[in-house]
């Protein structure tokens, strides 16, 4: 009897022991498949207003789901393409780069095919032919064209409902224009289409001033400061490839005198970014173009997110891939007619 029992309490052990093994393996299963992929995100400066909100909304949307490994490449490219090696050599399952420099797109998509890792660029475009290169590579944003098109109406409409701003009457506008960083496709496109749309609605300009303010503000109210001490009241509109150089403008015009009794100054941005809302509802700032940064972000996000779970980018989500394998988020002009609509996109 007592050799049956002690057999018997071994082959329970034995279960005992196969049974936790069992356990074990199982809850390691389950921690595995928990894991959260990393995304390795590069912004190409962390300080630039409108690429902050694009941040913040990869942020929200990453909650929960995945770990960000999150850079600012302080407009430095030698230093995103460090960041880009540190992300894969930390076991990034895909890339989201908002490049330095779109020349660069090349040498990040010859990284990303190296490890195997698919990319996303965001914000900046890279040239067609890269994104053809190689078939884990994909591009968020905008029809740079589109943003131009829209602010050019927004200045017309503006324009032909306040014939007291030509004020010298001769049926010109008199215009400086802020650009963003040469060769930047935005900067490119808002600037050309933006004049042609105005003149295509037979209004006649003539062009002042035209420099690049780097899309910042503080370079944008330099600038404005030397336009007003060259030209003065000539100038009869300004029109700035973002609301970061609108606002540099603004700041220039306050100190001037602007804005104070009948004193105006038209000013036109793109972004819509929050601070330009308050202009626009100050009556500083006649209009702007909704650059959907929450959207941005979120379709940044989900693409990464999907191509690092290995699944296809636009699975469960809204958007479609035009030819050059690009999501293309649409542009929508802000007035104070409409200022709640642009208001919601940043809640």
């Amino acid at each position: 009897m007592k050799k049956f029992t002690a057999i018997l309490l071994m082959l329970v052990m034995v279960l005992s022991l196969a049974a936790c093994s069992s356990s074990t393996n199982s809850d390691s299963t389950t921690t595995k498949g928990d894991e959260k992929p990393i995304i390795g995100v590069t912004i190409y400066k962390y300080d630039d207003n409108f690429m902050s909100f694009v941040r913040r909304a990869i942020e929200n949307f990453a909650t929960d789901k995945a770990s960000l490994e999150m850079n600012d490449s302080q407009n430095s490219q030698a230093t995103q393409n460090d960041q880009v090696d540190t992300m894969i050599s930390k076991g990034a399952k895909s890339l989201a780069i908002n490049l330095v420099d779109p020349q660069a797109a090349a040498t990040i998509v010859e990284k990303a095919k190296a490890a195997d890792l698919p990319v996303v660029f965001f914000n900046k475009e890279p040239d067609a032919s890269v994104l053809a290169s190689y078939d884990k590579a994909w591009y968020v944003g905008t029809t740079s064209s589109e943003s131009g098109v829209i602010q050019g109406e927004v200045i017309v409409n503006a324009w032909k409902a306040h014939p007291e701003w030509d004020r010298n009457g001769d049926g010109v506008m008199s215009y400086v224009l802020l650009k963003g960083e040469p060769g930047h496709p935005d900067a490119e496109a808002r600037t050309k289409y933006a004049v042609d749309t105005i003149v295509a609605a037979g209004i006649q300009v003539q062009e002042l001033e035209l420099q690049t303010g780097m899309w910042d503000s503080a370079k944008a109210k330099e600038l404005m400061d030397a336009w007003i001490s060259k030209h003065g009241d000539a100038i009869e509109m300004v029109i700035a490839n973002n609301d970061g150089m609108a606002l540099g403008a603004i700041q220039s015009l306050n100190a001037a005198g602007y804005f104070e009794g009948d004193k105006f100054m038209p000013v036109v941005g793109v972004d819509a970014i929050p601070d330009a809302l308050e202009q626009i509802k100050a009556g500083k700032m006649v209009g702007t173009v909704l650059n959907d940064a929450k959207n941005q972000g979120k379709a940044t996000f989900e693409l990464a997110y999907n191509v690092a779970m290995g699944k296809d980018p636009l699975d469960g989500t809204e958007w479609t891939l035009d030819d050059s394998k690009a999501v293309r988020v649409p542009y929508v002009a802000v007035t104070i007619d409409n200022i709640a609509f642009a208001e919601e996109a940043y809640k």
